[in-house]
Order: C-alpha cells, then sequence, then structure tokens
C-alpha cells in the first residue's frame, strides 16, 4: 500500500457550495460527495505541490541536463542496454 503524504487519516467537517444541478446528479447516481470532493482536491494538491516544486527547481534540473549533456551520465559505461 502506497503511503499518501497528504492524507492525515483525520477527518474535518467543512461547508462547501456547490452547484445544485450536480448535487442532485451525483446523489442521484449514487455518488460519494465527500469522497469524490476529497479525491479530486487531494489530486489537486498534488499537481500544485509538484508544480512549486519543478518551479523552485527549474535552475538545479536545467544545469544538471547541462552537465549530464556535455559529460554523459557518470556510470554510463556500465550500463548493459
Amino acid at each position: 500500500m502506497k503511503h499518501d503524504p497528504l492524507a492525515s487519516g483525520k477527518r474535518k467537517a467543512v461547508n462547501l457550495s456547490l452547484d445544485t444541478g450536480v448535487v442532485a446528479a451525483a446523489r442521484e447516481a449514487g455518488l460519494n460527495l465527500s469522497q469524490i470532493c476529497e479525491a479530486a482536491l487531494r489530486e489537486a494538491a498534488k499537481k500544485e505541490r509538484d508544480r512549486r516544486w519543478a518551479e523552485e527547481n527549474r535552475a538545479w534540473a536545467e544545469e544538471h541536463n547541462r552537465w549530464v549533456e556535455e559529460n554523459d551520465l557518470p556510470l554510463e559505461h556500465h550500463r548493459l542496454f
């Protein structure tokens, strides 16, 4: 089982404002609004966290890629493929 760094295992009641048509359709379909909202928020938070990491580490990644292009991978000669 993969660890979810965003999950605390605890629950907190929150208020959301959702379009009434969306709520009605979800209920008619038997969907669990809490689970779906949580999954969507988890995915959005992960994407934003990843975007920020990429932005904060852009200079390092570019420098690393430049170095590899100039010098090849350090153990390239040991690769079997």
